[in-house]
């Protein structure tokens, strides 16, 4: 074999080509992924029923992309707060459930490190019939230029998303961008720097701030992951599996109700 083809061929090797973009009419959910289109592997979102307390947050969110899917204008929409409380859960169940009354929506998870190459996902969702709900999980911004380039995205930019698709984000804090006490104390006036943070969380049209879980809710959605999988459950063994690990929330319930699940001989 020639050397350069050897070379050709390992090079192929070390850096294999993409893989064939997905049709982005045939799949409920996809990843973003290198710039291409990729299936999810499995989508299989929550049934909103087992949200537990987040029924404003929930009522808001689903109106919202049913508007999306049906060509309607619709916002951007950040979901912000406490670790745990059931954002990332809620926008997938969201999508679901206007899926299953026949909106012709589907989810795109893009990487935060992914921001930079949106407007090529643009260009091949602009094109198709279809709804796209872009979803960007635990957003936190740190560099000043990134978090102009995704203002202008969201409004008012050359290459603003197209009207088939918005962007659901979701975040700890609500400012999105970090903030540096240095930047604060060297402007002129202290509060432009609070106003240049808040600026990138304002291009959101709907904002859902999630709160932390308190013992009542926390125990409410252990019932419903319980009742649900028909898991008997202790109370105080439930809130001992909070208290070790430091924290109540959706996630630790989840986790105590898999092991409950373990414990049962059931696969979750």
């Amino acid at each position: 074999m020639d050397p350069l083809d050897r070379i050709a061929a390992a090079l192929e090797r070390l850096a294999p080509p993409p893989p064939p973009a997905a049709d982005p009419l045939a799949h409920p959910a996809y990843v973003w992924r290198g710039g291409v289109l990729v299936a999810a592997r499995a989508f299989a979102p929550l049934d909103l029923a087992l949200l537990q307390r987040v029924d404003q947050q929930r009522d808001a969110l689903v109106a919202n992309l049913e508007r999306l899917a049906a060509g309607h204008a619709a916002q951007d929409v950040l979901l912000w707060g406490a670790r745990g409380t059931g954002k990332s859960a809620l926008v997938k169940a969201s999508v679901g459930a206007v899926q299953a009354r026949g909106g012709a929506l589907a989810l795109v998870e893009v990487a935060a490190e992914q921001l930079a190459t949106l407007p090529a996902l643009f260009d091949v969702l602009a094109r198709q019939p279809r709804a796209y709900a872009l979803f960007v999980d635990d957003l936190g911004v740190d560099d000043a230029g990134e978090a102009r380039a995704l203002r202008s995205l969201l409004e008012g930019g050359a290459e603003a998303r197209p009207a088939n698709a918005r962007l659901i984000v979701t975040a700890n804090r609500r400012h999105l961008v970090v903030r540096e006490h240095a930047a604060a104390e060297r402007a002129i006036n202290p509060r432009d720097a609070d106003d240049d943070q808040l600026a990138l969380a304002d291009r959101f049209g709907l904002s859902l701030g999630f709160h932390a879980v308190d013992q009542d809710h926390y125990l409410a959605i252990v019932r419903a992951y319980a009742e649900r999988h028909g898991l008997a459950f202790d109370p105080a063994e439930a809130v001992r599996w909070a208290t070790q690990r430091g924290s109540r929330s959706g996630r630790v319930a989840w986790q105590y109700v898999v092991e409950l699940a373990g414990r049962s001989g059931i696969s979750l």
